[in-house]
């Protein structure tokens, strides 16, 4: 559901070994130390505002913003670990590169094009399916849900959550698809610059979807744009964490709270 005028609007991302939130102004992560000890960090997230008004730049700017948060956490709190912080998930994105380039090439068209971008999830997929990473992003989903429900615990709200970024995963490929094969029309060979061009307007395309989608959460069409979404979360994308996971996750909320100034009650 939408988020209730009294509460603040938080996003997140799952750590290896954690969990990120982010606030209005403010971001705050917690983790699991080596030594089984819970530890926290926040501070001021960057925030450009003048360009909350146009269409598809906003989206953009939206999306910097949240990763340009990485490098702070990073330095607020050294022994958090990031999602492809790891070798083997590296490995498995430089496969899945040269893997969507062949494909491409051997099938051509939309076909390819939809391939390519099918076989481009499997890092994704990968993180999830080993360590912690699924069971701290159904962490994520149950606090937000649980502070926004004006739940007292996170433990009994769902693991799957309304606004998820997996949702943007349907008008991504949907817009990449499209933009590549209307890209190549254009031009019989795509430079780079217009290749990145073309992905930086997909990319803002596909989050304007996302954000009707919310305005519009009773809509057949916000439904169907969201349902791969839900099944990726459901399959793989998150998993019910234990006890020790929820207390990180409290953890983390409690400090967004605080850093924000808010109340959690």
């Amino acid at each position: 559901m939408p988020v209730p005028e009294d509460k603040l609007r938080l996003g997140g991302m799952a750590l290896r070994n954690g969990l990120l939130v982010h606030g209005p102004s403010k971001w705050a992560v917690a983790i699991r130390s080596s030594d089984g000890t819970v530890k926290v960090a926040s501070g001021h997230k960057p925030r450009v505002t003048e360009l909350d008004g146009i269409p598809g730049v906003r989206g953009l700017v939206r999306l910097a913003e949240s990763f340009a948060v990485i490098p702070l956490v990073k330095k607020g709190l050294p022994e958090a670990k990031l999602a492809f912080e790891n070798p083997a998930v590296i490995g498995v994105a430089a496969a899945a590169s040269l893997t969507g380039t062949q494909i491409k090439r051997r099938l051509g068209g939309t076909k390819g094009e939809l391939a390519s971008a099918l076989v481009g999830l499997a890092p994704a997929v990968f993180a999830l399916r080993g360590g912690e990473l699924a069971a701290y992003h159904g962490v994520e989903h149950k606090a937000i849900a649980a502070y926004e429900a004006d739940d007292e615990d996170a433990r009994d709200a769902t693991k799957e959550h309304e606004r998820c970024g997996s949702h943007l995963m349907a008008p991504m490929i949907a817009a990449n698809v499209v933009g590549t094969l209307l890209l190549k029309k254009a031009m019989e060979k795509p430079t780079p610059l217009a290749g990145g061009a073309m992905s930086l307007a997909a990319t803002a395309a596909a989050v304007e979807v996302f954000a009707w989608s919310e305005r519009h959460i009773d809509s057949p069409v916000s439904k169907a744009l969201k349902k791969p979404g839900y099944e990726l979360q459901r399959a793989f994308g998150t998993r019910e964490p234990d006890e020790r996971q929820l207390e990180v996750g409290r953890a983390a909320l409690a400090e967004i709270l605080r850093a924000e100034g808010a109340d959690s009650n």
